[in-house]
């Protein structure tokens, strides 16, 4: 049986089941790189220039640890999920950089992505994409229905009952939420968000100390859509609404602390992370504030100023009962 390896890293938590149920449905085995850890990261930020973003070098690491483990990497080159709006380009040239910095890795299959090119397009591309396993169309269009069906219900499950990617993808079951002392919104590309070593388990952490953690999953597509039009009228950059849209929907639904997360370096993270912090200032309903990971970033400072930031969450609610009182 072919092995299609996929690493954990950048868009695997959003496509993760859309892209096991494609290969599954046609024959292959999925090979999953394990979660990340400190050699993962060295080894992948020594095979590109200092230069670049964290989230690539871990890539890299990740696929550097399924070179020996699968006989396909599965490595897309999204460059628009919708139409006049753009992807980064660490999605677009990925395939190629990755072909570059790892020459020892297994064949990788490298579909093109681009919602503004047309449907025939993108169709074409899965066929190619396919082909690589059978001939035969028509168990090829089978499996992609099969894998948006996938995407769609992964996606109704975490906006429904409250559940983060790694719970959907681990078929966690939705619990009673106990009390809790407040409510914390996690916003960020879930490639920051969800993996535990460059953000020293900030979800795990809250969650520790008995917070509700809210994250941009658990919103449906049109509060994100609307939040998004609220705050900058029409959005630019592909994945968007996993900042400005899940940040403006939650400061302006009181939650009462928002977390934003970014990755040192990346443009189009500042701007949609400063407008999320100039609405929280201009709001005023809920606390702010924002991390910036990298590599060298220490687990000190995150816990340090994530302690402080519960302690003015606490702060802020006890004189709001005061004055309601």
């Amino acid at each position: 049986m072919i092995k299609v390896g996929i690493p954990r890293a950048l868009l695997y938590y959003q496509y993760y089941p859309m892209w096991k149920t494609f290969f599954e449905g046609l024959g292959a085995e999925v090979v999953v790189s394990p979660p990340t850890t400190q050699a993962m990261l060295a080894s992948g930020s020594s095979r590109v220039v200092a230069e670049t973003c964290l989230p690539v070098k871990v890539f890299c690491g990740h696929v550097l640890a399924l070179v020996k483990e699968c006989d396909y990497i599965f490595i897309p080159a999204i460059r628009s999920v919708k139409r006049k709006i753009y992807n980064c380009s660490k999605f677009l040239g990925l395939p190629d950089m990755t072909k570059a910095v790892i020459p020892e890795s297994p064949p990788i299959l490298d579909i093109d992505i681009d919602i503004n090119k047309g449907k025939r397009k993108l169709y074409q591309a899965i066929y190619r994409l396919g082909r690589c396993f059978t001939w035969n169309p028509l168990r090829v269009r089978k499996a992609a229905i099969s894998a948006w069906q996938a995407h769609l219900k992964y996606s109704q499950l975490m906006s429904s009952h409250g559940l983060t990617p790694p719970q959907a993808i681990e078929g966690v079951k939705p619990q009673t939420p106990p009390t809790t002392p407040a409510t914390v919104a996690v916003v960020g590309h879930p490639y920051l968000l969800y993996d535990e070593h460059i953000n020293h388990r900030l979800i795990h952490r809250l969650e520790e100390a008995h917070y509700k953690v809210l994250t941009p999953e658990m919103l449906t597509p049109q509060q994100l859509e609307s939040a998004i039009t609220r705050l900058v009228g029409r959005p630019y950059w592909t994945y968007e609404e996993e900042v400005v849209g899940a940040g403006g929907h939650y400061l302006k639904s009181g939650t009462d602390g928002v977390i934003g997360i970014m990755a040192f370096g990346c443009g189009p993270d500042s701007l949609m992370m400063n407008m999320v912090h100039r609405q929280a200032a201009k709001l005023r309903t809920s606390s702010f504030m924002c991390l910036t990971l990298e590599e060298h970033t220490a687990e000190a400072g995150i816990v340090t100023r994530l302690e402080a930031f519960l302690d003015m969450i606490q702060r802020r609610k006890k004189k709001g009962a005061e004055v309601c009182v």
